[in-house]
């Protein structure tokens, strides 16, 4: 059994890039003894490199954060700048370059055959306010550098090859994430395309800005059958590869998520001349709710999480007892069945509380995205690549949202994680080290070569 440390040395030290063939190199690990999780087939520090040009775009001063993050919201100057950057170097690599009508990059490399239907890889580019480096980035360098690699060993594929860079993933800008592959998938909400920034600028205006056609969103979606897969490289954002000292996880599905708004009516009244026992104080009962949250979903075993993660109370003063709170219930889960009823439990038991108080409540849904299940078959292919490599593997749900979640509704889906240091992300502590990128983009080029044998997945 390898220590921690032993680990990490071994993952360092094969890191050394190669020009032999592909095909070679894949033939000589039958008669060597390979190295754990060694980087071979792509260019470690180059994909290293990339990742720290593009940081530069939105990256703010040190004296704006004491640990100074990165700013590129989807649908802004920094992204576009970035966006532009990205195509340029993506033209570079001899790919067939072009922007659609959500403003998503998509960059296509042609197979032997370019009747199949392709496929498509990639993540995002955009970050959160003051946030990280690695988010979207390494999945979609990665890609880059896969696309690099396959060039510079002559390697073609049977079927045409799609990186493919979402739009507002964030969805920071405009309030709603997935923007470029919920498009994509036909899944956009009615008026979305209307909503009108804090600086007056439409969202249909920053999509042509970037080159995309926001009236031809309706007719962008790709027929059934066109997609082969879709495969996302991407940081855990969490701790758990971290903590256990794994490079690889493999992703069995994304989580769905229900989100509610409570809203509690009490009464607004003096603080210092109403007795404790004639109050109907709002907050309170918000209070008893947030914990009953927490309790009813600890209540059983399982993966999944509740979370009341922001609250606003009127009038809002230390003198006034609250009469009136409102908060938002979001629940995760890889069963929507679970998710259901977690919700519904919460509800009787929130009304319970209220009730007893004296306080009316309302309680909406108001959002839901269903989990989204990745292929039996590519996650197979990725636990065989990552055997090539003698790296180990996990098993585990996604917590975050992706756009794998919304490319699931066009293709069957993948997604491989890389270790976040500490479980940090969006954050300007957010880091993976350069042997676990460089892992995570070697797995997904041989990933990559696996399922373009196949002549279906399902």
């Amino acid at each position: 059994m390898l220590s921690r440390r032993e680990f990490n040395w071994r993952l360092a030290t094969g890191l050394a890039g190669t020009a032999l063939a592909s095909r070679r190199l894949l033939a000589q690990e039958a008669a060597e003894p390979p190295l754990l999780c060694q980087a071979r087939l792509v260019n470690p520090e180059r994909l290293w490199q990339t990742l720290g040009e593009l940081s530069q775009f939105g990256s703010l001063p040190a004296e704006a954060s004491a640990e100074p993050g990165t700013s590129r919201l989807g649908f802004s100057a920094d992204d576009l700048a970035a966006h532009n950057w990205l195509m340029d170097s993506l033209r570079r690599e001899g790919l067939e370059v072009t922007v659609d009508a959500a403003a998503n990059i998509r960059a296509r490399r042609a197979g032997e055959r370019d009747d199949l239907p392709a496929l498509w890889f990639g993540s995002h580019i955009d970050t959160v306010p003051n946030g990280g480096n690695f988010d979207g980035c390494v999945g979609t360098l990665g890609a880059l550098e896969v696309m690099r690699s396959l060039r510079e060993h002559g390697l073609r594929t049977q079927r045409p090859l799609e990186l493919v860079v979402f739009s507002n993933e964030e969805g920071v800008h405009y309030g709603k994430g997935l923007f470029g592959s919920r498009a994509l998938a036909g899944r956009l909400g009615p008026g979305e395309l209307d909503a009108v920034d804090e600086q007056g600028v439409s969202l249909a205006e920053w999509i042509r800005r970037y080159g995309g056609d926001p009236d031809k969103i309706p007719e962008m979606t790709p027929p059934a059958g066109s997609l082969h897969a879709y495969l996302e490289l991407h940081i855990e954002q969490g701790g758990i590869l971290w903590e256990r000292g794994i490079p690889i996880g493999v992703v069995e599905g994304i989580v769905g998520i229900n989100r509610y708004r409570v809203g509690l009516e009490g009464f607004a009244n003096h603080a210092g001349t109403t007795p404790m026992n004639q109050r109907r104080d709002a907050l309170v009962t918000a209070s008893k709710i947030i914990l009953a949250v927490r309790e009813i979903v600890t209540a059983q075993p399982g993966r999944q999480v509740g979370t009341v993660g922001a609250i606003h109370v009127e009038p809002g003063a230390p003198n006034v007892i609250p009469g009136r709170v409102e908060f938002p219930v979001e629940l995760r889960d890889l069963s929507m069945e679970k998710i259901e009823a977690l919700g519904a439990r919460i509800r009787a038991r929130a009304e319970e509380l209220a009730a007893a108080d004296g306080v009316s409540i309302a309680w909406e849904q108001t959002s839901s995205h269903g989990p989204a299940l990745t292929s039996p078959r590519i996650r197979y292919e990725i636990q065989q690549a990552a055997a090539e490599m003698r790296a180990p593997t996990l098993t585990m749900a996604s917590g975050a949202g992706h756009d794998a979640q919304s490319m699931a509704h066009l293709c069957p889906v993948g997604m491989i994680f890389v270790p976040s240091r500490d479980g940090i992300s969006h954050s300007p502590l957010e880091y993976s080290r350069p042997e676990e990128v460089a892992c995570g983009a070697e797995l997904l080029y041989r990933t990559i070569l696996r399922l373009d044998q196949h002549e279906k997945l399902t």
